[in-house]
């Protein structure tokens, strides 16, 4: 029995012994022990004996030597420990702590073991960083042993390494966790078209690099697209003057690279200034604003240019109906690059349909065209337009950035009207500029906290000079504004849910205005002076669930004016979004805000009557400083290819002058002070899929003026819209992109003259006798626009792009604003401004 059964067992109890041993073979070959005691060993087997710092011995462990001869047993250990050995005679040794080792290691994913290229490692408290290569290793010589190893890449979770544990004859192997939590910051990754996302905190990323097709375009517009979502509409067509939540465009703060604009159009105001093949993101706010942003008591549009430095030359340009543009970024070295962008019109070379329009609807109601279907007028005009940015990106570290940004926006109108009966000539000129420039530095102090430094200095100036016939009458006016501010963030994370920032702000704005008038002799020059000094704190809580989001802060301002008065206005701010489902979200979001900048809108023919707004600071009498507090709530509903979202809101804006409001009628001069609430609704399903995009939206404004000295008290504000309503979509084909929409909206209110009695002959100069204000509205507003591009590639290293799209090609006049003036035979005058008609345009474009 004994025999058969060891028969049977011993074939598979052999196999089994060696299997063990060979185990116990490998497991004493790569035993680790610390090296202090190690050597003690080696005084005993070879009778020698070693000299050293029982502290510099006593942490380190090193991997048993195979070898049996002494000389490649200390070779083993010098290679694995970069220990000094020293021998002094054929017994005695001596072994040194170095201060700083040679290490090297290859990156890895933890997923499929993947090498990891382009990895940033940084020596922790130096400046030493490296990228790896394409095999994912990196080395560096002369690093301090007690030093810590910081790997960072995009998508992956940041691994901390201590340089002793890179210690090893060979590169070891440190493996990159995926980090699976980057999406879930993304509450919309579609929304309306690609390229636009709606984040944790409500606001709206737009990513031009990823930019979809919207009707009417067929190059990506920055304030053009803002436009497309609900609660945000431009009144008069134009750019530059966006109405967020019913306020008017200069209650809106525009922030380009941190600096703060006070000029964003051409064509005076129906074109964006800014280029949007380097804006890298916009970023839309209409509350819950974020404790570190002053001024814009409406909304915020920040637009950020690229900001990280490529490997390679990337660039493009194109040009279309109105104007052509290059762009490009230069990378100098490893570490500094150069961006520049420059755009200019063709409108001074050649006239085209788009410029047809354009010009027909900027200059109608003002003195370029007032005579334009008079037979014996003629007339030359000569208008062109540019824009050039520039950007420095330096990396002083990898935890310390250096950039610096530079804009120069220019409107040109010079118009010569000679009346070939009489033999006069007038002439006109118009010049719109805006310099600015700035510099931010980042800085990463250690893993929890950060700084970002920004200062800037903005200049706007706006010169307009009328000449009549042989000078007897020389109109001059200007409007200047000049401002420099200073900002810093700090940023602490105080654990993996909860973060903190604070900072401080110094802002000093100048604003000059003048006129100047030879016949009646008459002028003006007045100028001020406004400090704001601010701090601010908020806290940010975001759990690892993504359930909630919350942040919260307050803003303390102190403003100052120099000739004046001083005021403190605290401005707590609140933002909450929480998840009851996975796909049902509810936002609560409020905010106090404040601004001492305002634009005051003259007569008709101010600046030729084509720019009439001209920028003013707050003097605590006659414009108090404007203040606005908002609340709003909504839920929206986001699952796979459906998004449906409602949020209402209430928001009150104080210290607005008539002066400042756009008014037409018996409330034109006088320059009562009030305020203005609105009350609304914004409503908008998407859907959408990989080919195509389709959204309706909706809003209802309720929005009144009060105002204690005006006759009644309480009446519709000028920006009173009740009804707005937009359906488009958009939709891919291989290399086609087609988008159309259809905008429809109730007309704005506006004053007529009283039907039984329009003239007051009692005053001289006669006056108009207009009925209750705002009593009357426009006819109600529709356009539908279209647009198609198609995309192809020249080579493998060039791409190009054909678009063409058709403004309004309905063709339907819409009147945008309707006034009354007398003539010189003091008969009333209806003016009106009519909306843009077909308006054509094509495009061509190359990136490379």
């Amino acid at each position: 029995m004994l025999k058969t059964l060891r028969k049977r067992v011993l074939p598979f109890l052999c196999p089994m012994l060696f299997f063990i041993s060979s185990i116990a073979q490998a497991q004493e070959n790569t035993a680790t022990t610390y090296l202090s005691s190690y050597i003690q060993l080696l005084e005993q087997d070879f009778d020698v004996k070693f000299s050293y710092i029982d502290d510099d011995l006593r942490t380190i462990q090193i991997t048993i030597p195979k070898s049996s001869k002494l000389s490649e047993i200390l070779e083993d250990i010098r290679d694995q420990t970069q220990i000094e050995i020293q021998k002094l005679s054929e017994r005695y040794y001596t072994l040194k702590k170095t201060t700083t080792v040679h290490i090297c290691a290859i990156i890895l994913d933890n997923f499929e073991n993947n090498t990891v290229a382009g990895a940033t490692v940084e020596v922790l408290q130096s400046n030493v960083a490296s990228v790896t290569d394409l095999d994912g290793k990196f080395s560096f010589a002369n690093v301090p042993r007690s030093a810590t190893i910081q790997i960072r890449h995009i998508g992956y979770k940041t691994l901390f390494v201590n340089v002793e544990d890179l210690l090893a004859p060979n590169c070891p192997t440190l493996l990159l966790a995926v980090n699976y939590q980057l999406l879930d910051e993304v509450v919309v990754y579609k929304f309306l078209t690609t390229g636009l996302t709606k984040e944790l905190d409500a606001s709206v990323t737009m990513n031009t690099k990823e930019f979809g097709l919207l009707p009417g375009l067929t190059e990506p517009d920055v304030l053009q697209t803002v436009q497309a979502l609900p609660g945000i509409k431009s009144i008069d067509e134009t750019v530059s003057d966006i109405n967020i939540r019913g306020g008017t465009n200069d209650q809106n703060l525009i922030l380009w690279d941190g600096i703060k604009m006070y000029q964003s159009g051409h064509f005076f105001g129906l074109i964006s200034a800014f280029n949007p093949y380097l804006t890298d993101k916009v970023v839309l706010v209409k509350n819950g604003t974020s404790a570190q942003y002053g001024d814009g008591v409406s909304g915020i549009i920040s637009m950020q240019t690229a900001n990280q430095i490529n490997a390679e030359f990337t660039g493009g340009g194109g040009f279309n109906l109105i104007g052509g543009d290059v762009y490009g970024q230069f990378p100098l070295s490893e570490k500094l690059a150069l961006q520049f962008s420059a755009r200019r019109s063709l409108t001074d070379f050649f006239n085209t349909p788009t410029y047809n329009q354009f010009f027909e609807r900027a200059f109608q109601d003002s003195e370029v065209s007032e005579n334009s279907y008079t037979s014996a007028i003629t007339k030359e005009e000569d208008f062109y337009f540019y824009d050039f940015s520039a950007k420095l990106l330096y990396d002083i570290t990898a935890k310390q950035k250096f950039r610096f940004s530079l804009i120069n926006i220019n409107n040109d109108l010079n118009y010569t009207e000679t009346d070939t009966g009489a033999e006069r000539t007038s002439n006109s000129e118009l010049n719109q500029s805006n310099l600015s420039f700035g510099g931010s530095l980042e800085s990463q102090w250690t893993p929890k906290f950060s700084t970002h430094l920004n200062i800037y200095y903005t200049s706007y100036m706006l010169n307009a000079l009328s000449n009549t016939s042989s000078e007897q009458q020389q109109l001059f006016q200007n409007n200047e504004v000049l401002e420099t501010s200073i900002k810093l963030n700090t940023h602490y994370t105080l654990s993996n849910t909860l973060s903190w920032l604070n900072g401080y702000q110094l802002s000093e704005t100048g604003i000059i205005n003048a006129t100047n008038v030879t016949q009646p002799p008459f002028k003006s020059d007045v100028k001020g002076v406004m400090r704001t000094y601010a701090l601010y704190s908020e806290l940010t809580f975001t759990p690892k669930n993504k359930k909630w989001f919350a942040r919260g802060g307050a803003r303390l301002n102190y403003l100052e004016n120099i000739a004046t008065y001083h005021e403190f206005i605290i401005e707590p701010r609140l933002n909450i979004n929480y998840s009851f489902t996975e796909n049902i979200k509810a936002e609560f979001m409020g905010e106090f805000k404040s601004q001492a900048t305002n634009q005051v809108v003259d007569l008709e023919q101010n600046f030729l009557g084509i720019e009439k707004r001209r920028w003013i600071l707050s003097d605590g009498e006659a414009l108090p400083i404007t203040k606005s507090k908002q609340g709003s709530a909504g839920i929206n509903y986001d699952h796979e290819n459906l998004y449906i979202g409602v949020e209402g809101f209430y928001k009150e804006v104080t210290g607005i002058s008539t002066a400042t409001q756009g008014f037409q009628n018996q409330n034109q001069f006088n320059g009562e002070l009030g305020k203005y609430d609105v009350k609304g609704i914004e409503f908008l399903i998407n859907k959408k899929s990989t080919d195509y995009s389709t959204w309706l939206s909706y809003t209802y404004n309720q929005n009144n003026y009060t105002f204690n000295e005006t006759t009644p008290r309480t009446f519709p504000n000028n920006l009173d819209v009740r009804h707005s309503i937009t359906l488009a979509g958009n939709y891919t084909f291989n290399r086609l992109k087609f988008s159309m929409g259809l905008n429809y909206r109730t007309g704005k209110p506006f004053t007529e003259p009283q039907s039984d009695d329009p003239i007051d002959a009692t005053f001289f100069p006669y006056r108009i006798n207009y009925a209750s204000a705002n009593s009357s509205r426009l006819p109600e507003y529709f356009r539908a626009d279209v647009s198609a591009v198609y995309n192809f590639s020249i080579n493998s290293g060039i791409k190009a792009s054909i678009g063409l799209s058709v403004l309004n090609f309905t063709d339907r006049k819409n009147t945008l604003n309707t006034y009354y003036r007398l003539n010189e035979n003091d008969e009333i005058e209806t003016v009106k401004s009519v909306s843009l008609g077909l308006t054509p345009n094509a495009s061509f474009r190359i990136n490379f």
